[in-house]
């Protein structure tokens, strides 16, 4: 062997990265959330809602003798509906609790009806106007207007496809924050990082590491995860797979970043615990994981799209499910991309070592 070879080797960044796969490979618990339970969590989400036949919608019907029951019979005849005579009293308790979706109260012989819903549950207002055309349409009512159905069911636009970018995008940010900010600490605490200082390497080459180490993580972590969804699911790459991977892996380093820094400072596994949690629990919830992020309200927006895992859930979707060019990506990467510089640059300059 050379000495240029024996040198390279013995690079200080070299064996700190080789040091990261060792500690990740030797923790079960690490190997299992990033590879195993992101496949696990898409098979489960996948078969709930795959190929799931419509749900008939549950309606609440207050018993006013005949009328009541020329309304169930009218609803009763179609397979949208699972309609119900109840007392006025428990048909009020079953909308509170959600086990119907719409209240209907026959007056007289059944020439009138009244409604009663939640028109803030979007489920409830769709039930009130399939509910109306049932009705009107038993009594009499025909379309002047002829129509035809058409169902078109594709890969793309399914629950299934919309969720698993946002899993991998949730999996890239627990995989970088948590296996990144845990070793640092854990380190610190078990005062190896002190018995560092001495070696001869530098602050960055140590952070770097970290970083290093998550990049060949990255293709077992995403091919996991893409691969079973592709094969049991279907689900659709249509972007360039060149994209996709300059995503996933802007996105593993600028969350591995944002590990660094929040372990920076943290001295206990309970602090930065805390800390870890303080970060990714708005992600969790406004970042659009399992539903849209357009579901909040306009004044949140501005933050929303500020998060990185927004942004990333974005871009993989855009990429993944619409095949999007780097024109239609660039917002989103320039996020991502403020994150990763930002979070290094503030992580090198906290950094402690004790």
């Amino acid at each position: 062997m050379t000495n240029e070879a024996r040198d390279w080797r013995g690079h200080p960044l070299v064996q700190l990265t080789l040091v990261r796969y060792r500690e990740f490979f030797r923790e079960p618990e690490a190997v299992f959330w990033v590879f195993v339970f992101p496949v696990l969590l898409t098979a489960g989400l996948g078969l709930a809602f795959r190929h799931q036949a419509p749900e008939r919608i549950p309606v609440a019907v207050v018993e006013r003798g005949t009328a009541s029951a020329t309304v169930i019979d009218a609803l009763a005849k179609g397979s949208d509906f699972l309609p119900r005579a109840l007392t006025d009293s428990a048909a009020a308790r079953a909308l509170r609790s959600g086990t119907v979706a719409l209240v209907v109260v026959p007056a007289g012989a059944a020439d009138s009806v009244e409604y009663r819903f939640d028109d803030e549950r979007p489920e409830s207002r769709t039930a009130r106007l399939l509910v109306n055309d049932a009705l009107q349409r038993a009594a009499g009512r025909s379309d002047r207007l002829p129509v035809t159905d058409r169902q078109v069911r594709e890969a793309g636009s399914r629950y299934v496809d919309f969720v698993v970018p946002g899993l991998l995008g949730m999996n890239l940010m627990g995989s970088g924050i948590w296996g990144l900010g845990f070793a640092i600490v854990d380190a610190r605490r078990k005062k190896l990082l002190k018995r560092l200082i001495a070696t001869p390497m530098s602050r960055t080459q140590y952070l770097a590491s970290f970083v290093l180490s998550r990049l060949t993580l990255l293709v077992l972590e995403v091919g996991a995860l893409l691969g079973f969804a592709f094969l049991v699911f279907g689900v659709p790459i249509r972007g360039a797979l060149p994209t996709l991977l300059a995503i996933c892996l802007l996105s593993a380093l600028s969350f591995g970043a944002l590990g660094l820094l929040i372990a920076s400072r943290a001295r206990t596994v309970e602090g930065v615990s805390g800390l870890m949690n303080l970060v990714m629990l708005p992600m969790w919830i406004f970042s659009g994981v399992f539903f849209s992020a357009s579901r909040f309200p306009d004044a949140l927006q501005p933050f929303i799209q500020a998060l990185p895992l927004t942004a990333v859930n974005d871009a993989l979707r855009a990429s993944m499910l619409e095949g999007a060019g780097w024109d239609r990506l660039a917002p989103e990467m320039a996020v991502i991309a403020a994150w990763l510089a930002v979070s290094f640059a503030l992580a090198v300059r906290l950094f402690r070592w004790r």
